[in-house]
């Protein structure tokens, strides 16, 4: 790891009754670089990220944000509290407004910042100048990362109408409008045919080099974790077996058999 820690995750524990899903895992993700977590089917993967982002409460450990203001406590913390502090993420499944437009659903994400400008929807009510210029502000953003995902011409579609590899850059396009300090991803190769996985791929070093977001990513495949990760964390049966770069972790033979050495574990994340 090279840059400033953004996230310490130390002795994450996660346990469902008797099935220890993440077991005494730490690990540091940089500010600036792409962290990839891999493992096999059930090695508890999206655990981790769920406990990150507030789904679960860890049965043990210490989640640290830091950022330049303040440090926050992920484990302490509400979900809607987690995104606040500047953590975004993205799905398995895509989880879009289908129904709402593509502009919409960008929009819908600066949902704190319209809020505050509204004065809780007061300022809003009365169409002050200061809701009106922050809705002005949204829609611009909303707009620029249309044009980096490709989708300026679909601003006034229906979402849940495009194709898939477009919602998926559409989603994580809204999770950008939040202006996360990190982003989690989770599996946003999934479905992709190698087109699509390329501009993804285009996309996610786009947004760690000229934004400066930390990313971190769950992944199966290979060609994207090795393609652009900084750091690769491999997590089995709950426990990390293996940490590096993308080179170490590629030639470690405890990954290579749990892991890269296996074909069947194309298919999706079981814990």
């Amino acid at each position: 790891m090279t840059g400033r820690a953004l996230l310490e995750v130390e002795h994450l524990t996660m346990r469902f009754g008797g099935l220890v899903a993440v077991d005494d895992l730490s690990f540091r993700a940089a500010e600036r670089e792409i962290t990839a977590i891999i493992g096999p089917n059930g090695a508890g993967k999206t655990t981790v990220f769920n406990c990150l982002t507030g789904f679960y409460r860890p049965t043990v450990g210490r989640l640290c944000l830091s950022l330049a203001d303040r440090d926050h406590l992920l484990e302490r913390m509400e979900e809607f509290r987690i995104a606040k502090a500047g953590v975004a993420r993205t799905f398995q499944n895509i989880r879009l407004f289908p129904q709402m437009s593509v502009l919409e659903n960008l929009v819908v994400a600066q949902h704190n910042a319209l809020m505050r400008a509204s004065g809780y929807s007061l300022f809003g009510v009365l169409g002050l100048a200061r809701y009106r210029q922050a809705e002005e502000r949204a829609v611009a953003f909303a707009k620029d990362w249309l044009d980096r995902v490709g989708l300026v011409a679909e601003a006034n579609r229906e979402a849940g109408t495009l194709p898939y590899g477009a919602q998926r850059r559409l989603e994580i396009a809204r999770a950008m409008c939040i202006r996360p300090a990190l982003l989690c991803l989770d599996e946003p190769a999934a479905g992709l045919n190698p087109r699509e996985t390329a501009q993804l791929n285009d996309l996610l070093v786009s947004i760690r080099d000229r934004d400066g977001i930390g990313i971190l990513l769950v992944e199966h495949d290979m060609s994207v974790v090795m393609g652009i990760s900084d750091r690769v964390i491999v997590l089995d049966y709950g426990r990390k077996i293996a940490e590096g770069t993308p080179d170490a972790v590629r030639n470690d033979p405890a990954v290579i058999q749990a892991y890269l050495g296996q074909e069947d574990d194309a298919d999706g994340e079981g814990a």
